[in-house]
């Protein structure tokens, strides 16, 4: 109760401060909508919360947590979400459906999946796989349509040169491996890291081009966009803030306090939340650090954009692939960094 309260007291003189000065005026409230519940997942916003970033560019930020990239949309269109964190095959979508969303900022440059073996398999490249059984979480999850693109690259069809298992993820996906039901696994940057903490070592094949499949990213509606350029500059400098805030190895701690912060449960478990830190930003640093946080590659883009035709994500291709992201707030953001 005494921390409550002291807790309470040190928030009173922050709110007198802040409406003396005139800041409290000017702060503006976000909800920003998350395609799942992990707050390491997404510790950038977070740390952004926690370290008082969001704060100093004038916004009080709400994280909603949903499930998957669709109900974020849907939240964004409503209008109960002004920013989400969708993945670029369903803004892909949403433009093909004639919906204007624009991904503005790219979190997670390298791809939220890989092709994994274990550490002591013989397979070295996926070519390796002609003939093996690669098991997936999901039947129809975004590990088939990314997986199915690094094959056909090689020639080789799902059904004719190799068969995909749904085995479902982490632990059960881990016992298919060691049982030798699969060959390889299409993992989650966080089934990579459940299995490995369960004492099961894994090695990735991912081809590095196909590293270029990047993650989620913060994106908005083109009406808000259009409307509010000041925010979604300052809530993309104060998410770069904190994704270097982070790459310092002594503020491990408090990054993972801020998560916890965010999702009380995941934060029981400190070494597993460690353990998918460190694998989830080795995926939101570029593997060319002179790019700039945020910088989205139309290449990459081109790339996302052809392999959702290929595989019929998109019905047709974008007349405009440009108008699906933005790099306009990339020098702002990393301008003192």
């Amino acid at each position: 109760m005494t921390r409550m309260l002291a807790r309470h007291a040190v928030t009173g003189a922050l709110l007198a401060t802040l409406a003396a000065t005139g800041v409290l005026a000017q702060t503006t409230e976000l909800t920003v909508a998350l395609p799942n519940p992990s707050a390491v997942n997404n510790y950038p916003v977070h740390v952004a919360i926690g370290e008082g970033y969001f704060a100093e560019e004038g916004l009080s930020v709400t994280v909603e947590a949903l499930n998957g990239s669709a109900s974020v949309l849907q939240a964004m269109a409503s209008g109960q979400a002004q920013i989400g964190n969708p993945g670029p095959g369903p803004v892909l979508a949403a433009n093909g459906r004639g919906e204007p969303i624009v991904f503005v900022y790219n979190q997670c440059p390298i791809s939220l999946f890989g092709l994994v073996v274990p550490a002591d398999s013989p397979i070295q490249s996926p070519a390796e796989l002609k003939g093996a059984i690669i098991g997936v979480g999901t039947a129809d999850g975004a590990e088939v349509t990314f997986t199915t693109a690094i094959m056909a690259d090689l020639g080789l069809v799902a059904g004719r040169d190799f068969e995909f298992l749904t085995v479902g993820e982490s632990g059960t996906a881990a016992v298919a491996l060691m049982n030798k039901e699969v060959t390889a696994f299409a993992a989650a940057v966080v089934d990579m890291a459940i299995i490995e903490s369960r004492g099961f070592a894994l090695r990735e094949i991912t081809p590095e081009p196909y590293l270029g499949y990047f993650g989620n990213g913060w994106a908005v509606t083109r009406a808000y966009l259009d409307a509010n350029p000041t925010i979604v500059e300052g809530f993309g400098r104060a998410i770069a803030r904190a994704t270097v805030f982070a790459l310092d190895p002594a503020n491990e701690a408090r990054v993972l306090d801020h998560a916890a912060a965010g999702n009380p449960q995941e934060g029981e478990d400190r070494a597993f939340a460690a353990t998918l830190f460190k694998a989830i930003q080795a995926r939101m640093t570029p593997t060319d650090r002179t790019r700039p946080w945020g910088y989205q590659p139309p290449e990459d883009w081109q790339r996302w954009h052809d392999s959702q035709v290929a595989t019929g994500n998109l019905p047709a291709p974008l007349p405009d692939l440009s108008a699906v992201y933005t790099n306009r707030f990339v020098e702002a953001w990393n301008k003192d960094l």
